[in-house]
């Protein structure tokens, strides 16, 4: 199994929230792959930063680029980033990152973001916040 984690699973992920765990664990004992695009975790780490501090956020950064690989921006990628973002101009553009970096690999999306529900190309696991 392959997911791909959005800025507000991995929020809730350090926030020890229950119903993440179960994924966090399979990708941690190597019975599934986890993955993050750069960007996400760029959002993931402004929004970190702003509420709990630099020093955390990039303890947190580090700790995550241990666990999620780490998808950088290509150009297909980008592309298909910027197609979601015409498609679904409700997502935002980490977002659509998101989609486009799951679409690539085929996998499942973990968000807490509603909006993403709608874009029909790609697999989503929601979880309510």
């Amino acid at each position: 199994m392959k997911y791909v984690i959005d800025t507000g699973v991995l929020s809730l992920f350090y926030a020890g929230d229950e119903r993440v765990k179960p994924f966090f664990g399979q990708i941690q004992a190597g019975r599934a792959q986890g993955y993050v695009s750069s960007v996400n975790l760029a959002e993931f780490y402004y929004k970190a930063c702003q509420k709990l501090g630099k020093e955390t956020a990039t303890t947190r950064f580090h700790q995550t680029k241990t666990i999620l690989e780490t998808v950088e921006t290509d150009g297909e990628l980008a592309m298909n980033a910027g197609l979601n973002k015409c498609k679904y101009n409700h997502l935002s553009l980490a977002d659509t990152f998101a989609a486009a970096l799951t679409e690539r690999l085929n996998g499942t999306l973990l968000t807490t973001d509603e909006a993403i529900l709608k874009v029909a190309e790609v697999h989503v696991k929601h979880f309510k916040v």
